[in-house]
């Protein structure tokens, strides 16, 4: 089943999410469901508070080898993720949310990481993860914080097909001023937090 997207603004996304303590039937459901509304939204990755749910559980879909064009799709149904070690060595990238669409931000992560937790079945469950993958679990491992990329994001801005052009237009002649759209998406981001 398809489950609706909690929007920025729900205080559910700033909950800290409580702990799984108990796997059942429900739980395994809700994470199917969880797979089926990521990959209907188009999106790589969703904790269990964008569908309302403040517990700790995410799902991603990431292909197993992204520098294979249509590499098999590998799903994670993580229970009570958590990262174990980090590399010192950090990345600037391009994120987005589904819980803020229309958005996106320059956020900087750690290139790889380590994250432990339960299989649906209670089994554990040992990732190592690099590049963009790592980039994904950091993302939805810090919704189970309360934390949005929009906390962590240098710049956040609105992509367009008109600041794309424009965008390209002065990137020959100048540089364009990065601050403006930045500041637009702030004062969204004020209004919606």
């Amino acid at each position: 089943m398809i489950l609706d997207i909690v929007q920025i603004g729900d205080p559910v996304l700033r909950r800290k999410a409580h702990k799984i303590n108990q796997i059942d039937r429900d739980i395994r459901l809700l994470a199917d469901d969880m797979v089926e509304t990521l990959r209907d939204s188009g999106g790589v990755g969703l904790a269990a508070p964008q569908v309302g749910e403040s517990i700790r559980m995410i799902v991603v879909e990431y292909p197993e080898d992204d520098s294979v064009e249509d590499s098999h799709m590998k799903t994670y149904k993580v229970i009570n993720p958590e990262i174990i070690w980090r590399s010192e060595e950090t990345v600037t990238g391009s994120e987005g949310c589904l819980s803020i669409p229309g958005y996106v931000g320059n956020v900087e992560r750690n290139e790889s990481i380590k994250v432990k937790g339960l299989s649906v079945f209670g089994r554990p469950l040992k990732i190592n993860a690099s590049g963009w993958l790592a980039r994904i679990f950091q993302h939805e491992i810090d919704h189970l914080e309360g934390i949005c990329y929009i906390d962590r994001a240098t710049e956040i801005f609105k992509p367009s097909e008109e600041t794309d052009q424009e965008s390209e237009e002065n990137a020959e002649s100048q540089e364009a001023d990065p601050a403006a759209p930045a500041a637009a998406a702030g004062e969204k981001q004020d209004t919606e937090a």
